[in-house]
């Protein structure tokens, strides 16, 4: 029948055979016993060769001198710093791990004591995969410490929702139970978490490309940065009349790369076509950036949304390359001895210029989401640029959208089209010959992340 002593306190007590007693060693159990805590007991002061306790209680964020027989998660979130091994004596251990999964972007690194060794190696050793732990045991002075154990993949749990970084702001603004990244320049969307059904394992984006500049004289205005939107189905939001519902992109932990589109210079001179705007994207979604405006004897460019005509000039084509639902519309065409014409928008073909007198053609207009948690309207194209004499002397609106106007005769430049829109930039005319610059681009991503 098993028995049950029960004391606080065991020590070895001179001429006493306390269970086993030899010297200043007590010995608990005999050769073969198994000595087992009860569920629930813990231990300390025992220790084990190979094994490390891990300091959980201060995370690591800056150089320090491990301890042997201690575990460490070091965060490097913060920049990169070293972890300097202690004197070695064999069997000495010491274990490291990525406490945030970022040793790739800013490397820890591990430095022997003085003239030690890591390897073999009298040299620091560097920590640079994500989520990448290691084990080092000293052996002795020809190998110094070796590492035993390794893992170059960080196992994390997956939660139901969607969460990243990235953007402005960088942790994203929240809507209801929706986060809202905002990219105005290029970056990088960083999946931490890709989600599972049913929360969220989706993003949704609306991708706008940089406007194009306006022609120099007679000048059509610049046509719109292509727009690609997605909304989910059935819709959380009101987004535009163009969005591609259910369209969302499923995600994976990874750093997906933010292009967006620079602006379309504005045309200086005589007979000069304004620039073309730059591309916006987001994952496998593209947005071509608009056309530059037509000038007299110089011909308008196609783009996501075409660049208007000017003087017998065809505006440029838009939705250019193709795709579905179409990122945007073709720039007005012009007539002989006509004001320019309107660049194309994202919902509608630019307006034609006009003779007798000389008018400038309004910009197609764009469209309007809430996306952002705020009606907004983007990619309206520019207006052409008017003519005269005789008066009166009229230009062309810019398109709703950021679209800028096209500038009248002897009134100065075409007007640019608004920062992170994608409008465009109206026509110039006599005898300044100066269009306006294109509006840049902007990406915004919407996910569920409650």
């Amino acid at each position: 029948m098993a028995s049950t002593i029960k004391v606080d306190n065991v020590q070895n007590q001179p001429g006493t055979n306390i269970i086993n007693k030899c010297g200043t060693t007590i010995t608990v159990g005999a050769s073969s016993d198994t000595v087992a805590l009860a569920a629930g007991a813990s231990q300390t002061g025992f220790g084990a060769t190979g094994a490390v306790n891990w300091d959980t209680a201060s995370i690591k964020t800056a150089g320090f001198s491990a301890v042997s027989g201690n575990g460490y998660f070091c965060n490097t979130n913060g920049g990169i710093f070293t972890v300097s091994l202690p004197a070695g004596s064999a069997g000495d251990i010491v274990a490291i791990a990525d406490y945030t999964r970022t040793f790739n972007t800013n490397n820890l690194t591990v430095s022997p004591n003085g003239s030690e060794k890591i390897g073999g190696v009298a040299a620091d050793a560097t920590l640079d995969v994500d989520g990448q732990s290691a084990t080092f045991v000293y052996v002795d002075g020809t190998e110094g410490w070796i590492n035993v154990q390794e893992t170059q993949t960080s196992v994390i749990g997956i939660g139901p929702f969607v969460e990243a970084t990235g953007g402005t702001p960088c942790a994203g603004a929240t809507s209801g139970d929706y986060k809202i990244h905002t990219f105005t320049g290029p970056g990088t969307f960083c999946v931490s978490n890709a989600g599972s059904p049913p929360g969220s394992t989706t993003v949704d984006y609306m991708v706008v490309a940089g406007g194009g500049g306006g022609g120099s004289n007679y000048g059509g205005g610049g046509g719109a940065g292509g727009y690609r939107e997605s909304v989910p189905s059935p819709a959380a939001w009101t987004g535009s009349p163009i969005a591609n519902p259910g369209n969302a992109r499923p995600v994976t932990i990874q750093g997906y790369s933010i292009t967006v589109g620079a602006a379309g210079t504005a045309a200086c001179g005589s007979q000069v076509t304004g620039g073309s705007g730059g591309a916006s994207s987001f994952s496998d979604i593209p947005s071509a950036g608009g056309g530059g405006g037509a000038a007299e004897n110089a011909a308008a460019v196609a783009g996501g949304s075409g660049g208007g005509g000017s003087y017998n000039r065809c505006g440029g084509a838009g939705n250019t390359p193709p795709v579905s639902p179409a990122q945007g519309f073709a720039g007005g065409d012009s007539g002989p001895a006509c004001g320019g014409s309107g660049g194309g928008g994202a919902s509608e073909v630019g307006e034609a210029g006009i003779g007798s007198p000389l008018a400038g053609g309004a910009g197609g207009d764009g469209v309007t989401t809430c996306i952002s948690a705020t009606p907004t309207a983007r990619s309206g194209g520019g207006g052409g640029g008017g003519g005269g004499p005789p008066a009166p002397y009229v230009s062309g609106a810019g398109g709703a959208g950021g679209g800028g106007a096209g500038a009248a005769y002897c009134t100065g430049a075409g007007v640019s089209g608004t920062v992170n829109t994608g409008g465009g930039g109206g026509g110039g005319n006599n005898p300044v010959k100066t269009g306006g610059a294109g509006g840049s681009g902007l990406v915004i991503l919407r996910y569920k992340f409650q």
